[in-house]
């Protein structure tokens, strides 16, 4: 994870004779369907081949449409290490536009004699330049398939003859920060692996100061990396960090990824991690296996669990930023963006408590990303621990004048010039575990909490998720970010009165994207009835959905 290796074509052309035979021999089509969603192509590794050498050659296409670098990812993120997954980064770090998804899609399901023809006809209706020079960066997780994958690919970016910048090993927010960076010409930090750890290092000891331990925050932490290219991350984390923070890590590559253990595997089961000494007390984290998502958590005296999820991660830094804009007196909007699955404590922390503005969006990161973007600052976090914050250009300007304004007071000018400084711990481009880690410890640093002073501050409502199997998931449709259901007919009016029975009673439905299961969500003022709405709410979608007459299939998340 120290360097990369650069391919540089000088002569940019695509060889459509090469693209047609390497498709019909090497990398065929396999008989089934695959979607590009919203984490890009996943599923199991071995139908994925075609994929990446058909990725690699559409992101060349996509270099030569933007005139800028474009990232491809190999990853499969939380899944199965025996799944794997890619997807294409745009030039700002973003996830790729949505109307290349459907091209994408298209081009990895056509028929193999359909290849070349299917290219040119993108180039002709997108009017893309040929001649114009491209350059893919590239990067993969750990999984014993994506060196294979990462082959494939870069037989499709050299089929074309554009410039490759192979990273090989690095967590996805990694390669994120590394396309942006590549195409902001040093204005986001340096496209290095060095420049990303110098960058987000740098900013934290500035604002943390010489003073490891404040009040009840104690400078260490246990960190469970998922068996993923995490635990790589913060080992070479730890090395520019000099001692700022002491970081045990665990599931640190010797077991099998997200195995029991990672952010996801602690999020939906609400237990500590295998192989992760118990300590009360101790403040842990956990990661999933491409370092995006970030949970933190704790057992106390009683041995009892308690997580601080995405919904407790946005609050933290929602209150925080407030508190620093009250003290240096600059007016920004600040905008907090969740999904369906916020849990309502939170929600009404933040409306009620900290008069933030809260937008509500469709899941999938995408969205929180592009409402965030509406506001000066705006923070998103799924409440499964993956988010970021983004600053609009004019609102990060603001800041560094007044960080540098002698004019104003001393307590003013020192609040701005901390909020300079955690702009650059943050990683703006996607969710980044590591770097919003290190913006946690910043807060909890900055107010003298322990994790069990940052729970006060509000109190979750208890809640439940299950899946539901279905003949088919597409007889449920939703509308208002995924709260009302429109099809089956009545399916809603049931949700509604079963919700009313209870506290503070609340359910939603949702599809899944990539197989015929219902994700079913509830949640109310006490725990025991929180798991009758949930069961009762799946039975509902399940006849409803599936016809009376057949006995339900429910599962936890």
């Amino acid at each position: 994870m120290n360097g990369n290796k650069v391919q540089v074509k000088n002569e940019q052309y695509i060889n459509y004779e090469l693209i047609e035979t390497l498709r019909l021999t090497k990398f065929p089509k396999p008989g089934e369907i695959i979607l590009y969603g919203t984490a890009g192509f996943r599923t199991r590794a071995e139908l994925l081949d075609h994929v990446a050498f058909t990725m690699g050659i559409l992101s060349v296409l996509r270099s030569k449409k933007k005139n800028a670098a474009i990232g491809i990812m190999i990853t499969a993120s939380h899944n199965p290490e025996n799944d794997n997954g890619l997807k294409l980064v745009d030039p700002s770090g973003e996830m790729l536009e949505s109307s290349w998804e459907k091209i994408a899609t298209d081009l990895v399901n056509i028929d193999d004699r359909e290849l070349v023809p299917q290219l040119k006809k993108i180039i002709k209706e997108l009017d893309i330049n040929e001649t114009l020079p491209a350059t893919v960066i590239l990067g993969r997780d750990t999984r014993i398939s994506s060196p294979q994958l990462a082959m494939s690919a870069i037989q499709g970016i050299n089929a074309c003859q554009a410039t490759l910048k192979d990273f090989e090993i690095v967590t996805t927010p990694q390669l994120h920060y590394l396309v942006a960076s590549t195409n902001a010409n040093g204005s986001y930090g340096d496209p290095s692996l060095f420049g990303y750890y110098q960058k987000l290092s740098v900013a934290f000891k500035n604002i943390r100061g010489n003073r490891t331990d404040n009040g009840n925050y104690f400078g260490k932490l246990q960190l469970d990396a998922a068996n993923g290219v995490g635990a790589l991350a913060v080992k070479q984390f730890q090395e520019h960090l000099n001692g700022f923070i002491d970081i045990d890590v665990y599931n640190n590559g010797n077991g099998q990824l997200n195995h029991k253990c990672g952010a996801d595997y602690v999020k939906i089961e609400q237990c500590p991690p295998s192989n992760l000494p118990v300590i009360s007390n101790m403040r842990c984290v956990s990661i999933d296996g491409d370092a995006d998502r970030i949970v933190y958590y704790y057992t106390d005296e009683e041995n009892k669990f308690h997580l601080l999820d995405g919904d407790r991660i946005a609050t933290l830094i929602a209150e925080y930023f407030k508190e620093l804009l009250l003290e240096s007196q600059l007016i920004l909007n600040v905008g907090l963006v969740q999904t369906a699955y916020a849990n309502g404590g939170s929600t009404d922390y933040i409306t009620n408590k900290l008069k933030i503005p809260v937008a509500c969006v469709p899941t999938g990161v995408k969205h929180l990303h592009h409402k965030a973007l509406e506001f000066d600052i705006g923070i998103y976090f799924e409440a499964n621990g993956h988010g970021t914050i983004v600053f609009k250009d004019s609102a990060t300007e603001l800041i560094r004048q007044a960080a540098k304004n002698e004019s104003l007071s001393e307590n003013k000018r020192e609040a701005a010039k901390k909020l300079s400084q955690v702009i650059d711990v943050i990683n703006q481009t996607v969710g980044d575990a590591l770097s919003d880690m290190l913006l946690v410890e910043t807060i909890l640093h900055a107010k003298k909490w322990n994790l069990n002073d940052w729970e006060q501050s509000y109190r979750d409502l208890p809640n439940k998720q299950l899946k539901v199997k279905v003949l088919d998931r597409n007889a449920i449709t939703t509308m208002d970010a995924e709260r009302k259901c429109v099809l089956p007919e009545g399916l809603q009016t049931t949700i509604d009165q079963l919700v009313m029975r209870y506290s503070k009673g609340r359910s939603f439905v949702r599809p899944s994207g990539t197989e015929d299961i219902v994700r079913v969500y509830a949640e109310c003022e006490n725990k025991a009835d929180v798991e009758k709405l949930a069961v009762q709410v799946g039975v509902a979608v399940f006849n409803l959905a599936n016809g009376v007459g057949q006995k339900p299939v429910l599962s936890k998340m």
